[in-house]
């Protein structure tokens, strides 16, 4: 007996019946390609996994994010057997594979510190050295169930109780040590060529705070060593880099236990919050949008009138006003429903493009806030465009021209992805299918590379959404544009059509920066601190030498505050190589040095930032010379 078999390069091949996955990684070993799974008509499957008849197979390796999953995941595996043998009475949690590695949560007799990270890891290292294979065991839910109980496993217990009643129980086995988990694995443990411990950190079980706290362990893993160099030496980059300590440093943002989640912003960071604001206006504008103001509080009637109250009630913080139910807004979109709706609209008003810096609240637990990252306060650069359904390819079109605009000025790349019907959904599927035919009708034409993300669309509509790239490979989601055919039907929103009857528009939710907090973080970490001229809370620093030099000081200083420039004056009576280091320190972009021999020419002599000495100038020629790159935005 034989079977076929139609691989990834589009050619078909006749293999013996039983023929593995292995098997046939084996035979493509010449393709120097570090094979780690396959998958077989699309779904992932282990190497020892026999290949079925007729079936369509693609090889993974590492570089694949099937494949980086699949190795990161069997080291999670790996540091569970490791945290077993050192501590038997652990308990397991859950190990899966993250971005850039993985972690796994447990539960110790006596918590651990950072200082047993090492220990953990030297244990792993002999696990991969004894090369254990990885097996595949499906049993039925009373096995399972029998199987963690002997193995005092309450966590696991929960979780297979938890499956449906149908569902396919699997679990790996490593030696002595076994894990319920749908798979896939590597085929032995000695494929777990270079990884590290990375943290450790509290987690409640399932995420839900009224659970106990686990502890959990991070770590990343990479098929070889220089590979996991790299990345630790990227790590500590980004540990130099990281918002909240360059945040604090440079006096932009605090965090207070008074209000968790709701950071303050001081002088210098408002400086670059208003800077923002005011190019995203002036984009904006250009690009024929309104601008709205809406209220932080609306009666419970509203969000249940736009499917916030059953799809988002958990997220939300609500008040009583007059003993009737308010809610704090979590999005601007009803807001925006109101406003439309406040007036009668013609076709020929549409597309209206109403676009609002709105102030939302959501509740996020409090083990996952994370600086500006993940806050519970923040302000969305929300926009709501009302539309023909004939408009609907040339706006998005319009959006995605206008984000790409935006994103260049501060030197990001981005990947595009296309996310799909959500299990849980408002609409018909005629209504989420043609949606979602919409949106990738216009990356096609617009020859925009993307990928799909089935099931990660919003509640009421698929979405494009943009991931960010900064200066270290790191990628983040801010801007997304979202269609919906729902909320006008739930807010009766109408038009007067050319035929004098009523028809409904097409909305569009959309956002560029996201929301502002998210933004300026990735933009501290992204230029390190040392923020473009346009952006600099401060642009310009001068700093007499002598107390004979603070006159000519002066009178810089009032030339460039009249010409609108960001400008501080150091008159303390310190060295002034010691103020050279401070305004480096504090990452300003221009020095201007004056000395007797300046107040004797008229010059500066100028410092930058990042290049060091530049020379004598003439002042008028340096504001010209400042002025441009803060017009152009200059990065």
């Amino acid at each position: 007996m034989s079977i076929k078999v139609k691989l990834d390069n589009g050619k078909e091949a006749v293999y013996p019946e039983g023929t593995t996955c292995f098997d046939l990684y084996k035979e493509k070993t010449a393709d120097n390609k570090e094979l780690l799974a396959v998958l077989v008509d699309g779904k992932e499957c282990d190497l020892g996994q026999p290949l079925p008849d007729n079936s369509n197979v693609a090889l993974v390796d590492f570089d694949s994010p099937q494949g980086a999953d699949i190795y990161r995941h069997s080291a999670s595996h790996v540091l569970a057997h490791a945290v077993k043998r050192l501590y038997p009475e652990a308990k397991l949690g859950i190990g899966p594979a993250i971005e850039n590695g993985f972690y796994y949560d447990f539960e110790f007799e006596e918590p651990i510190s950072s200082d047993d990270l090492e220990t953990i890891e030297k244990e792993m290292k002999k696990i991969v050295k004894e090369r254990k294979q990885i097996r595949r065991r499906e049993m039925s839910r009373e096995e399972a169930l029998r199987l963690f109980e002997e193995r005092n496993e309450p966590y696991k217990i929960e979780l297979i109780r938890d499956l449906p009643e149908d569902a396919a129980i699997s679990c790996y086995e490593q030696d002595d040590f076994i894990d319920l988990c749908a798979g896939p694995h590597l085929s032995h443990t000695g494929m777990v060529k270079a990884f590290k411990l990375t943290g450790l950190a509290g987690a409640y079980w399932r995420g839900d705070e009224r659970n106990p706290m686990l502890q959990r362990i991070y770590g990343t893993a990479f098929p070889s060593k220089e590979r996991l160099q790299h990345y630790l030496d990227m790590l500590e980059e980004a540990k130099k880099r990281d918002h909240r300590k360059l945040g604090r440093e440079l006096e932009l943002f605090s965090l207070h236990e008074e209000g968790p989640g709701f950071p303050f912003f001081h002088n210098n960071g408002t400086v670059i919050w208003q800077e923002l604001t005011d190019y995203w206006r002036i984009e904006h504008r250009r690009a024929g949008y309104e601008e709205i103001k809406t209220p932080l509080i609306l009666n419970r009637s509203l969000w249940e009138q736009s499917g916030h109250w059953d799809h988002y009630r958990d997220n939300m913080y609500f008040s009583q006003i007059d003993e009737q139910d308010f809610a704090i807004k979590p999005m601007n979109c009803p807001g925006a429903m109101l406003v439309y709706r406040s007036k009668m609209h013609s076709y020929r008003d549409l597309p209206r493009r109403i676009a609002e810096m709105g102030i939302v609240h959501r509740h996020e637990l409090s083990g996952t806030l994370h600086g500006l990252m993940r806050v519970r306060s923040f302000t969305q650069d929300d926009a709501h465009i009302f539309m023909l359904p004939d408009q609907v390819e040339s706006e998005v079109a319009g959006i995605i021209d206008l984000m790409d605009r935006i994103y260049r000025v501060f030197g990001f790349q981005y990947r595009v992805e296309l996310s799909t019907r959500p299990g849980k959904a408002m609409g018909t599927l005629e209504m989420w299918d043609k949606a979602t035919n919409l949106l990738e009708k216009v990356l096609l034409e617009k020859g925009v590379d993307y990928r799909i993300n089935d099931g990660d669309g919003a509640f009421y509509g698929p979405k494009i959404d943009f991931h960010l790239e900064d200066c270290l490979g790191r990628s983040w989601q801010c801007g997304t544009i979202q269609l919906d055919f729902q909320m006008p039907e739930k807010f009766d929103l109408t038009y007067i059509g050319e035929d004098g009857n009523k028809h409904r528009p097409v909305v569009i939710h959309r956002v560029i920066y996201g929301s502002m907090e998210r933004l300026i973080a990735l933009l501290i970490e992204h230029y390190g601190g040392a923020f473009p001229t346009w952006l600099a809370p401060t642009q310009v620093a001068i700093i007499p030498v002598t107390d004979r030099s603070h006159e000519y000081g002066r009178q810089i200083y009032d030339r460039l505050k009249g010409e609108g420039l960001r400008v501080t004056l150091d008159q303390r009576n310190e060295k002034v190589g010691y103020k050279i280091r401070e305004a480096q320190v504090n990452k300003i972009p221009y020095m201007l040095i004056v000395g007797d021999r300046e107040v004797k020419s008229g010059q500066v002599a100028v410092r930058h930032r990042g290049e060091g000495d530049l020379g004598a100038d003439d002042l008028s020629n340096l504001i010209e010379k400042i002025n441009k790159e803060i017009e152009e935005k200059i990065i």
